[in-house]
């Protein structure tokens, strides 16, 4: 097709692999044109075909989102277009495009200039160094050294070294050295040397050497030689030799020492509420291999 003219807008969808949605609907192959039998020109869902205008919107109003799933874009009179907060719905729709998530998603940034500056559902998009990159849910967002790279629900976002990846619930962010990685409610967070990771609860944070790692309730935070790693209630807390861990009320804190004897290195656990270990509060190991409050923290 053409470019999309400011009249005409693509708009994306989900549906079964045989191209049907709710109560069986049976959508148009590329080519065809869809219609709404129950046409109903108001602000209320229902009464009309539904998708998300140029792909940004609310991944969760679809119930087809399997590895099965058809993705399609369709071209829609703009004027016809209701938006109902995160997804929009319409009379009739040709469809223009079907396939995977990201052919269908590629095919609609392509065609939709105002895709470019949203954050569309689904998209995998890559920028070089220095750059800036946005995906919605359950997109993939990679940026270079010292690029920006962030990512939806159950997104995943990666950046170089110095870099910014954010991902959202259930999502993944991964950053190089000196980096910085956040991730949302059960999400995975990782940063390189010197970075700084951060994940939500029940979520797991990783960081290098002379890095920090935080992860909310019932997560995991781990850092390496050097470094600080904070978790919530019910967490854990792992730091590598010279490390500092910090773990809620529950949670267990556990630091590398090396056993020059044994030359390898060995890991003291300690277990928050019991022998004085304290919630919230930062600790190291002294030259004994026990647990001691840093000064000042």
């Amino acid at each position: 097709m053409a470019k999309s003219k400011k009249s005409i807008a693509l708009v994306l969808r989900t549906c079964k692999s045989d191209l049907t949605s709710r109560n069986g609907f049976q959508w148009a192959d590329v080519g065809g044109t869809t219609t709404a039998p129950d046409w109903v020109n108001n602000k209320d869902c229902g009464n009309g075909l539904h998708g998300w205008l140029f792909g940004a919107g609310d991944h969760s109003c679809s119930n087809y989102l399997d590895a099965e799933s058809k993705w399609m874009v369709l071209e829609v009179e703009l004027k016809t277009i209701v938006m109902l907060g995160e997804k929009c719905k319409f009379p009739s729709a040709k469809t223009v495009f079907v396939g995977d998530k990201k052919s269908a998603t590629d095919y609609l940034i392509a065609n939709e200039p105002r895709a470019k500056n949203v954050a569309v559902i689904g998209a995998s998009l890559e920028v070089g160094d220095n750059g800036a990159v946005l995906v919605g849910n359950l997109g993939t967002a990679t940026a270079g050294n010292w690029g920006t790279a962030t990512a939806g629900e159950s997104g995943t976002a990666t950046a170089g070294e110095s870099g910014t990846a954010t991902a959202g619930y259930k999502g993944t962010a991964t950053a190089g050295n000196w980096g910085t990685a956040t991730a949302g409610y059960k999400g995975t967070a990782t940063a390189g040397y010197k970075g700084t990771a951060t994940a939500g609860n029940w979520g797991t944070a990783t960081a290098g050497n002379w890095g920090t790692a935080t992860a909310g309730e019932s997560g995991t935070a781990t850092a390496g030689n050097w470094g600080t790693a904070t978790a919530g209630y019910k967490g854990t807390a792992t730091a590598g030799y010279k490390g500092t861990a910090t773990a809620g009320y529950k949670g267990e804190i556990r630091i590398q020492y090396w056993d020059s004897k044994a030359e390898r290195y060995r890991t003291e656990i300690g277990y928050i509420g019991e022998d004085g270990l304290k919630a919230n509060t930062a600790y190291k190991l002294d030259d004994n291999h026990k647990f001691v409050e840093v000064e000042g923290e």
